[in-house]
């Protein structure tokens, strides 16, 4: 089980974002998207999730592009964006149920007040949205990563934003439970975090360099060399991926397809 990319390009408003990346994660392994604002780490994830068509390069699962598997690919995949995306006139706990169904997976109440409760928000499962913290919004939206039998692909924008420490760290062991069940996981931080894992790759839109010898024994994906030079429009070089033993201490959406 591989999640591969391909010399991925990106631009937005005639600017480019990052060209070049490439990476393979493989199961049981995490990859950190690292960059500043703007430096193109949603839109990665949103490429990766096919919510994007990348101007350049393709994204494969398991040897085939994900174009080519769109509603299989989605079956095996959760996406949590940046928003927290909870609706004011739901209860904490419908909340959860409804983002599971709408990507495709049924949840009935004791499923998600089992959630709520190991996000630390049990007490709050009959709550309705608006009566929620940022905080609070925040972990019912990632509740749905401590529902039973999670896909094999975690794809998370800024999970760790808003979070105390207690609730990041909870976080932290859900997500390292499940590499070590041979899931895997892309996501971006600014945060402080503890994910601990002997397989991370970070991979870093502002590193300004070419798709050279990783850091630390790292690979890229198989195929096609990825381009190193940045776009004709004077856009950001390509990424490093590289892999670490430790991390630095410290909704899905059902939109249509779109270029990036």
């Amino acid at each position: 089980m591989t999640l591969q990319a391909w010399g991925l390009a990106c631009a937005r408003g005639g600017r480019s974002l990052f060209s070049g990346v490439a990476f393979e994660l493989r199961a049981g392994e995490a990859l950190w998207v690292k960059g500043g604002n703007g430096s193109g780490k949603t839109s990665l994830l949103r490429l990766l999730s096919g919510l994007g068509v990348p101007q350049e390069g393709e994204v494969r699962w398991k040897g085939r592009t994900i174009r080519s598997q769109r509603e299989d690919y989605h079956g095996e995949l959760l996406y949590c964006g940046h928003a927290a995306a909870v609706k004011d006139d739901l209860s904490a706990w419908e909340n959860v149920a409804m983002a599971s169904s709408l990507a495709g997976r049924a949840c009935n109440r004791a499923d998600a007040e089992r959630a709520l409760e190991l996000a630390g928000l049990g007490h709050m499962a009959a709550l309705p949205g608006r009566a929620l913290s940022q905080g609070q919004r925040r972990r019912v939206a990632l509740a749905r990563l401590f529902l039973p039998s999670l896909p094999a692909l975690l794809l998370l924008d800024e999970p760790f934003a808003a979070l105390d420490a207690a609730s990041a760290d909870t976080l932290c062991a859900r997500i390292a439970g499940h590499l070590g069940q041979g899931g895997m996981a892309v996501y971006t931080t600014h945060q402080a975090h503890a994910l601990e894992t002997g397989k991370l790759q970070v991979l870093d839109l502002e590193a300004g360099a070419g798709m050279g010898a990783p850091a630390h024994g790292g690979r890229h994906a198989a195929g096609p060399a990825p381009p190193a030079a940045a776009g004709a429009d004077g856009g950001k070089a390509s990424a490093v991926v590289h892999e670490g033993g430790l991390a630095w201490r410290g909704g899905a959406d059902g939109g249509a397809a779109r270029p990036c």
